[in-house]
């Protein structure tokens, strides 16, 4: 197997593209500028998010980019107000702010410190301890995990008022257990994130715990496989694309990647051979509902970007593990929620794959058949939201087309049911655990612009023709129908 990382790569800065994402000096210019430019900054201020504010389409479509200011855009929340804001920064000569506005009765995101003060927090009850040795036998509170699930919005006051989460538990057999094998079923807290405190424990009904051990570490399988052999992925000319910061070029298109605390991997401003196709790509928003009306599992709902981050969430992408081939990464600049600097090395990689035939044809009159090998170019990252693993992967091709894919992998959230029980909403996967039925929904925000901005969707259909038409006396014809997408 040949791996290689691109490391010859070199960021001209009066070539930098306006969309590229903000650096780490831009980040902490923002904070200073906060800090110093504003009284909302306070001992429980958290900064949920600093972003690149984009400019205005026209400016970079109009290819003005020597106009176009760098700014940042800013969530702050302070838990000791429960008060959010959304700040406007320029960062231009020494920065100042644009603008600071208050928005009322909402939550952002939970960032990735309050995940892991949360499972602190619940840890460190006493309550939580004393119900845990009582109804399951558990003396040592370090052997439970904790994952924050957000308490969600189902119209009670306390959910409008208190920024909260329902944590899920589960018990760990030894520091390096699989505790999603042991999910502690009949008990959840609830934590007010504000204060950083266990509000109340609510008991259901108790479940023993699932006792069976599965373990997915290499070093803990007893037997892998020995009869696969090595794969080699050799480009002894290195690469075909080229990179400049985060402008990407290959085989006709370019594009600038993008990196969010929301929506992790973006793809800006994509042409094909100098034609706009597409202004802007990113999952904007996904949602898995949980279909178990039990109590301690009815409401699982999560919303992914919107309640954790994706970017916040997402991987250091390994050499030969998570890519292979020749690799070149793009690292994520972001924040802790305290505005200290933060670096997810490695965060999207790039890389090109042999994709197949992309077209072939054999005359049999000359038996001398043409096949043209297909390559794609991949940009891809991976989050981790608890349980569950999502790679996001855009793929381009040589004919111009764009493919995005999703794929899912990590851990079922499991619970538990009783024993020589089976669950109505979920499927048994061993004694005492089973993987409630649960959807994933994906909204990927698509801004087209091919060849310009004004495009109009349609939605095309076949229909068949009468029967009784005088010139379809075989029944075969059929024409196409389309429908004019004129609102969502």
């Amino acid at each position: 197997m040949t791996n290689q990382q691109d490391k010859s790569t070199k960021t001209n800065m009066q070539t930098r593209h306006p969309l590229e994402p903000l650096s780490l000096p831009e980040i902490e210019l923002t904070v200073q500028v906060l800090k110093k430019q504003t009284d909302k900054i306070t001992p429980t201020t958290r900064f949920v998010s600093i972003t690149l504010h984009e400019a205005a389409k026209e400016k970079i479509l109009n290819k003005s980019n020597e106009n176009i200011s760098r700014e940042a855009d800013v969530v702050l929340f302070d838990n000791g107000t429960n008060s959010c804001y959304e700040a406007h920064v320029s960062l231009e000569n020494q920065g100042h702010l644009i603008s600071l506005e208050h928005i009322p009765n909402v939550q952002p995101t939970m960032t990735v410190d309050e995940q892991v003060e949360c499972e602190q927090a619940v840890l460190r009850s006493v309550e939580f301890q004393e119900l845990i040795r009582k109804h399951y036998g558990i003396d040592d509170v370090n052997r439970v995990m904790v994952d924050i699930w957000s308490s969600g919005y189902y119209g009670q006051e306390e959910e409008r008022t208190r920024r909260l989460a329902r944590p899920l538990c589960f018990l760990r057999s030894d520091p390096t257990d699989n505790g999603y094998a042991h999910p502690i079923e009949g008990l959840r807290p609830v934590v007010d994130l504000n204060l950083m405190e266990v509000i109340r424990i609510e008991i259901y009904n108790h479940y023993p715990i699932p006792y069976m051990n599965f373990n997915y570490s290499a070093d803990r399988i007893e037997k892998l496989r020995d009869d696969i052999r090595p794969l080699d992925i050799i480009q002894p000319e290195g690469p075909s694309f080229q990179v400049n910061g985060y402008q990407v070029s290959w085989q006709k298109w370019s594009f600038v990647v993008g990196f969010t605390m929301r929506e992790g991997l973006v793809l800006h401003h994509l042409t094909y051979d100098n034609r706009s196709v597409l202004y802007r790509g990113a999952l904007s928003e996904m949602v898995v509902p949980y279909g178990d009306p039990a109590e301690q599992q009815a409401r699982k709902n999560a919303f992914d970007c919107g309640e954790y981050g994706v970017g916040c969430c997402t991987n250091s992408l390994e050499l030969g593990c998570d890519c292979l081939g020749y690799i070149k990464y793009f690292d994520g600049n972001m924040c802790t929620s305290r505005g200290e600097l933060l670096v997810i090395k490695n965060a999207v990689c790039l890389h090109e794959e042999d994709a197949g035939i992309l077209w072939k044809h054999t005359d049999r009159r000359l038996n001398n058949p043409e096949v043209r090998r297909s390559r794609r170019l991949v940009i891809s990252s991976i989050a981790t939201i608890e349980n569950y693993e999502y790679g996001f992967f855009w793929y381009l091709y040589q004919d111009g087309s764009i493919h995005y894919e999703v794929k899912m992998t990590g851990i079922l959230s499991l619970g538990a049911v009783p024993p020589e029980q089976k669950s109505s909403y979920g499927s048994l996967i061993a004694t005492q655990l089973f993987a409630p039925y649960h959807q994933h929904f994906f909204n990927v925000r698509l801004d087209l612009a091919i060849d310009g901005i004004n495009n109009t969707a349609y939605m095309v259909e076949a229909e068949a023709d009468p029967e009784d038409a005088e010139y379809n006396q075989f029944h075969n014809a059929f024409h196409i129908n389309k429908t004019r997408l004129e609102t969502e």
